[in-house]
Order: structure tokens, then sequence, then C-alpha cells
């Protein structure tokens, strides 16, 4: 491709949906999505949940096939690795030595696992991040397997369910006081808790890891209280660290992330960032700049990367949100709690309950449910559109079941 038309770092979920995107804004370029993975662009969520059902193949849901991305006239360059981009000439700089010219460049890089130093090196210690991951995680969790999950958020959990509806025995260790601390509330944590502890997940909290090391065909892993965990896999779940490393390279800002702009834009007018390896202001927390590890956003941020390339100056607005499947239960969060002063409860009836939070001013900053299957969408769903309003409910209002939330978005 020679002509410099629009060039997308990173095949992801973020990457693709910007690919089509841009021809679905009417971008009769060239387009370039090039992607490290030798996988056509798939969706991530299902590899911690469903992924993990089967041990031979688990399954890979894709955003398109080869055909699509053809018949979008979008060159799909996989298993292709990115060494450098070169703003002075406009071009990615690919591993082979060939370059690629671009008018406009899209950063959709993602993120990668937090590694956990003393894990480096044993042949027993997995990760999470790709298709192939989540194959070679799947195809370990045999009937009785003795599975060590390090880290209590999210993936972990996630994991540490699939391999208990595998038939595995499940041990969960966590540094920090209680599961999921940075992501949510105590009191819905201590449901997700109560869920794992009722199928027979062990939890340590409170304690960190001194050590890892393969013993034969398993792992020993020395905790810092003088205890040990014998096990035959242990996952690793302990964060994410943003592939930023090409952005900072070509000078471009990194903070916590390559740093862009509300319109996704980074420091050069020509490149954009999105999804997973980006921090963005968030207007509706008053500018306030974070980096989202979601699918929702990723989607979100694809697509409106894609027409700010074109020329929209559109200011990124979605609020943010997150969801996840565990057993029987479902988790979802819209906004960000720890913005919150104070938290009204709504019980939903049976065990589900949501908490709101709002702000010192009393603007609702935040919702977070929890209950089986999908008990609190709707609610969670009105709750985002108040964010995105602004709005000041009456926390009598909030907390009673007998009003509709609907009828609070008219107020």
């Amino acid at each position: 491709m020679r002509e410099p038309g629009a060039v997308i770092v990173g095949a992801g979920e973020c990457g693709a949906r910007a690919a089509f995107a841009l021809r679905e804004e009417g971008f009769s370029g060239p387009v370039a999505l090039i992607g490290a993975e030798r996988h056509l662009p798939y969706e991530r969520p299902p590899l911690s949940k469903d992924g993990m059902a089967v041990a031979d193949a688990p399954g890979m849901k894709t955003i398109a096939d080869a055909a699509r991305f053809e018949a979008a006239g979008i060159r799909l360059m996989l298993a292709t690795d990115v060494a450098a981009i070169d703003r002075h000439a406009r071009a990615v700089v690919l591993g082979s030595g060939d370059s690629i010219p671009y008018e406009t460049l899209l950063l959709s890089t993602g993120a990668r696992p937090r590694r956990l130093a003393f894990a480096e090196g044993s042949r027993h210690c997995l990760y999470l991040r790709t298709h192939d991951d989540a194959r070679a995680i799947a195809a370990r969790l045999q009937p009785d397997a003795r599975i060590a999950v390090v880290g209590g958020g999210f993936i972990g959990l996630e994991l540490a369910a699939a391999a208990r509806g595998r038939g595995c025995r499940v041990t969960v260790v966590e540094a920090l006081p209680r599961l999921l601390s940075r992501a949510v509330p105590a009191e819905i944590a201590a449901v997700i808790e109560n869920a794992h502890r009722a199928r027979g997940v062990e939890i340590c909290c409170g304690v960190s890891i001194a050590g890892v090391a393969d013993a034969g065909e398993g792992v020993e892993i020395r905790l810092a209280d003088g205890a040990s965990i014998a096990a035959d896999l242990c996952i690793v779940g302990i964060g994410a660290v943003p592939n930023a490393e090409l952005a900072a390279d070509a000078g471009l800002a990194v903070d916590n992330g390559i740093a862009v702009d509300r319109c996704l834009r980074t420091t050069d007018p020509a490149v954009f960032a999105a999804g997973d390896c980006c921090s963005f202001p968030l207007d509706v927390y008053g500018g306030r700049r974070v980096r989202l590890e979601a699918w929702r956003n990723a989607q979100e941020q694809g697509t409106l990367a894609a027409r700010n390339m074109l020329g929209a100056d559109e200011p990124h607005s979605a609020i943010p949100w997150f969801w996840s499947d565990q057993y029987d239960l479902t988790l979802q969060i819209a906004g960000l709690p720890d913005e919150g002063a104070h938290v009204v409860r709504r019980d939903l009836g049976g065990d589900a309950f949501i908490l709101f939070h709002l702000a010192a001013d009393g603007r609702l900053v935040a919702a977070g449910g929890i209950g089986v299957g999908n008990a609190v969408a709707r609610d969670v769903r009105v709750a985002e559109m108040l964010i995105g309003r602004r709005a000041s409910p009456a926390p009598e209002q909030l907390a009673s079941p007998e009003t509709k939330l609907k009828s609070l978005l008219s107020a």
C-alpha cells in the first residue's frame, strides 16, 4: 500500500471496529489493519467465560470473517509486528523493515497481563490475554486438578468460576484485604466471595506471594505468611499494562497509557489512540483522566476514533460500563464508584440489589448491581443515562423499589 491512507495498529475489538467504521463513514482511501496475532480479530470477554467450558476448543467469537474484511477493502495484516512509528515520514515501520505510509494513524494496541516476577520461568504459571492463552489454560482444567489463581480481580475470579465448573479444586490468593477491592464496593464483593466459597473455592486474602517454583508436574506457591500452596497450574491475573511503548518511542505523551484528548487525539494531530492502551479525560467527571479495560469502551472508542480520523472532532462522552459473569451471578457497573461520597441501596427482590453512588453535591456518579441473570441490567442502564445527564435524584427515590427509575429521567 503506497498511497497514504488510514493505518490501524492493533487488530482487536477496538481496531477492527474502527476499520469498519471508517468505511461506514464513507472513507474510500486505503485502510490497513495490523495485528500481532495470527487469528482474525475476535472478542476477548468469552475467553474467561464460555471459552473455558471445554478443554480442546475454547470458542472464538470473531468480529468478522475474512470475506467481510476483503469486501470492505480493509487490508488485514495478521501475525505482523510493528517496530516503530516514523512521525516525520508519516509511516509505520514493520518488524520486517517494510513501511506503510499513513495519512492518519490509530493506535489500538491494547494491554498485556502484568507479570508476576516470582513466576517468571515457570512452566506451570499461565496468563490470560489471547485466544492461544485460553486454549493453554482450558487444556489444564481437568477434573480434580489443583488450580491456584493469583489475583482476586475480575479475570481471576471468572477463571476461578470456570475452573470450578470444570470440576477443579481452586484456591484464590489476593494480596489486598478483600476481593475486587479496586473495582467494586465491599458489599458487592462480599456477595461474589460468598458465591465462590459456597462452591468450594478456597480464598486467601491479605497475603502476598513470596515465591513460586515448579515442583515436578506442578508448582509450589510460597506465601509471605509461611504457608504454601501446591497446584497443578497457577493462573496469574494481577492486572494489565497498557501497550504504550510504540507511542513513547515515537515521542508521544504517555500518562497511564497513551495520553489522548477528548477526541482521542494524541499530541500528534495525525495520530489517535483508543481502547485499553489509552488514557483520556471524562467530561462527566470534571475531566478526570482514566484508562478503561472494558469491552464496550473498546467498541465505542474504535468507532469514535474512526469518525474523528475523518475530521468529526467529536468528544468522547460515553459513561464507563463494566460487567462480569460468575456462576449464575451477573455484576454490572455504570460510572466510577470512587467518585461517590454517599451510597444508597435499592433491593430488587430475591438477592439482587443496586448501590447508587452520589457525589457530595447529590449528583449520581455511579451505580453497581448484582443478581442472578439479568436482574439488575435494566436499572443499571437507566442509571447510566442519569449519570450522563448529571442528574441528582432524591436518595429516597433511588432507595424505593416502588419508584420507577425511568420516571427520574423525565424529572
